[in-house]
């Protein structure tokens, strides 16, 4: 009865991700309108600070969700999600690019900042190795990039989150000092810490290149 339960909703979330605006609302309902992700883009990577003078990349931007945390003309969001990125690049303002994070069509040290959220736990160690060497060769020295993650909910009341968690379709969740060991060729931690963003908990992790 369980693996049927299962399967059933194995089906169900990949009918409801095979569509970018059902996923979207889903998302919206769960996480409060992304005002956890918000708030610590803002803060992190201050986007609107000195408009025009940073170039800003969404490696793995799905839906185009974040596009408006950024101003459009000095945004790039990068999927392998053709359906996706055709649903981000009528709803959203910005540039969308079909690629791969692990072999990225774009040009050397081109931006000052980079947003990766919810990308590295779907990728066994090798890949995310590889997506992040590609990210490092897009990024200028010194550039900041901010790293989110699915987490286990450390309350444990939060039946919600627990069931959410559950049905997390990433099957590379990591602790902290698995992403430290991940970034340190090519990056410097400067600081990590947890936020929950509506049911969902997250870890953040804000790194810069080396120069």
């Amino acid at each position: 009865m369980m693996q049927s339960s299962d399967a059933l909703i194995e089906r169900l979330l990949n009918r409801v991700s095979a569509s970018p605006r059902l996923w979207n609302i889903l998302r919206r309902i769960v996480e409060d309108n992304f005002r956890g992700e918000k708030q610590v883009i803002a803060q992190e990577l201050a986007p609107w600070r000195d408009v025009g003078q940073r170039e800003f990349l969404d490696f793995g931007c799905g839906t185009g969700e974040f596009a408006r945390c950024f101003p459009s003309a000095h945004y790039v969001g990068i999927d392998v999600s053709r359906p996706y990125l055709r649903f981000a690049g009528r709803t959203y303002p910005g540039q969308f690019v079909v690629t791969s994070g692990a072999l990225l069509a774009l040009g050397d040290q081109r931006f000052d900042a980079a947003l990766v959220l919810g990308v590295l736990h779907h990728l066994p160690d090798p890949v995310a190795r590889a997506a992040l060497n590609e990210l490092q060769r897009v990024l200028r020295p010194g550039a900041t990039a901010l790293i989110i993650e699915d987490i286990p909910p450390p309350d444990r009341w939060n039946i919600a989150g627990q069931a959410m968690h559950w049905l997390d379709r990433g099957g590379f969740i990591r602790n902290a000092d698995d992403y430290r060991a991940l970034f340190a060729p090519g990056f410097a931690m400067i600081r990590s810490y947890t936020m929950r963003s509506g049911i969902c908990d997250y870890g953040v992790y804000v790194v810069r290149r080396h120069s």
